[in-house]
């Protein structure tokens, strides 16, 4: 066992690290995508808050949803 070495410092990155999702700053390791626990715990809020919702388009009220033989909706 060594002593001073780190979770993942074997580990040889495949392409250049990006920044952090939420401040810009480089992103590290321990926190991928993000640089700190600070940002990828805003980035935990705003997926809680709804922040990162992708609106749903209402289907039509005459829409009934069945697929006919050909395999295409009615």
């Amino acid at each position: 066992m060594t002593t001073g070495s780190r979770r993942g410092d074997n580990v040889v990155p495949l392409r250049s690290p990006r920044p952090c999702a939420i401040c810009g700053k480089k992103a590290v390791p321990d926190f991928h995508p993000f640089c700190s626990k600070h940002c990828a715990d805003v980035d935990l809020n705003r997926w809680l808050k709804g922040s990162y919702a992708i609106p749903a388009v209402e289907p039509p009220d005459d829409w009934n949803g069945e697929m006919d033989d050909s395999g295409s909706e009615n």
